[in-house]
């Protein structure tokens, strides 16, 4: 058996197959065009269809949550059109890809939204700067939510699910991660409230799950994924018990039969710690799937283990689009270049260099 064979075999996902256990984690890149998915971002994805399964970058359930300018849409007809032309690349070269849906909650800077307010569950800022087009900038105070307002963003997410299927999705991740407006929702630092959606756990999650059932509702629990963070203290974030909460969201999820959970295992920068894996492992009895800093041998080990059923990478498809045959031969990655991370145009996005075949 050879070193990667796990990461190499095949895998049911809810209700497709997929070619191997390599997924490309959701990464923002900033391309779009006024919220416009386009033929450039249609190219990048299609380079890195030989991932067992891609997901795209986070793209926005609404008008007036825009956290980066050109972030991608799935909220308007124009968007849907414009994603065929990414969904249809990827299917061309053989690969499968769910569409990442979201809100950024607070961290919806006014600035990019036409002056309006960015909302949360809790009237609490971030702490600290963000970039905006008239540069750094403080994050803002959101608005609560009130009730009925919690209500049309549940809609919100079963629409732009429904429109994902329809621009040729093969499913959506619910992006309940990082510090954005489910995350806001499900742990104590930023959510304060004293109505049925805020203290216990369970009220906690009650936004989440409202989600869930509706998308689910929608176009069927098979093609939903979820992705959580419980440690990552990215965009002022940090819970009392990340444990309980990853013990409480894990069970509370069998309820619905995903296609998988996609957790974070560690916090971007050190501040919280601890072993939310096995956690996860224990009481999530679904497809789960593993993310952050994973190279390849600890990737097969984590597999072999059982520890995962699938493991998403995050640079290293950035700058290899051929990184599942890179890792199959044992091939040099290229370096991924920051600078252009988030930067326009095609330099640091499709320009990237596959292997040498000599």
């Amino acid at each position: 058996m050879s070193l990667n064979a796990d990461l190499f075999r095949s895998v049911e996902l809810g209700d497709i197959a997929l070619a191997n256990r390599f997924v490309m984690a959701p990464l923002t890149r900033c391309r779009a065009t006024n919220h416009l998915p386009n033929e450039l971002m249609a190219e990048y994805y299609g380079q890195r269809a030989s991932a067992g399964l891609l997901i795209s970058e986070c793209s926005i359930v609404t008008e007036g949550a825009s956290a980066f300018g050109n972030d991608p849409g799935v909220y308007s007809q124009e968007q849907v059109e414009g994603w065929k032309k990414t969904t249809q690349a990827v299917h061309q070269a053989g690969g499968r890809i769910f569409m990442q849906i979201w809100h950024a909650g607070r961290a919806a800077h006014p600035s990019f939204n036409g002056g309006q307010d960015a909302v949360a569950p809790s009237a609490i800022a971030i702490d600290g700067e963000t970039h905006t087009p008239e540069g750094k900038q403080p994050y803002s105070q959101p608005k609560a939510l009130s009730r009925d307002e919690i209500k049309a963003l549940v809609e919100d997410f079963r629409q732009a699910a429904v429109n994902a299927i329809e621009a040729g999705f093969d499913g959506v991740e619910i992006h309940a991660a990082n510090g954005y407006l489910i995350d806001q929702f499900l742990r104590d630092g930023s959510n304060k409230r004293t109505d049925d959606y805020g203290g216990s756990v369970e009220n906690r999650a009650r936004f989440l799950v409202e989600v869930v059932e509706a998308v689910t509702n929608a176009i069927g629990s098979a093609k939903v994924g979820i992705r959580l963070s419980p440690l990552n203290s990215f965009n002022d974030m940090k819970d009392s018990d990340p444990v309980a909460l990853t013990e409480y969201l894990s069970t509370r999820l069998n309820d619905f039969n995903l296609a998988y959970l996609h957790l974070m295992r560690a916090d971007f920068f050190g501040v919280q710690q601890a072993d939310v894996v096995s956690v996860a492992r224990a009481h999530y009895k679904g497809h789960l799937m593993l993310n952050m800093g994973y190279q390849s041998e600890e990737a097969n080990q984590v597999l072999a283990s059982g520890q995962a059923d699938s493991i998403a990478f995050g640079t290293g498809f950035l700058a290899n689009p051929d990184f599942v045959e890179r890792i199959k031969v044992g091939a040099e990655l290229n370096t991924p270049n920051e600078a252009t991370f988030y930067s326009p145009g095609a330099e640091g996005y499709t320009d990237y260099p596959l292997m040498s075949k000599n």
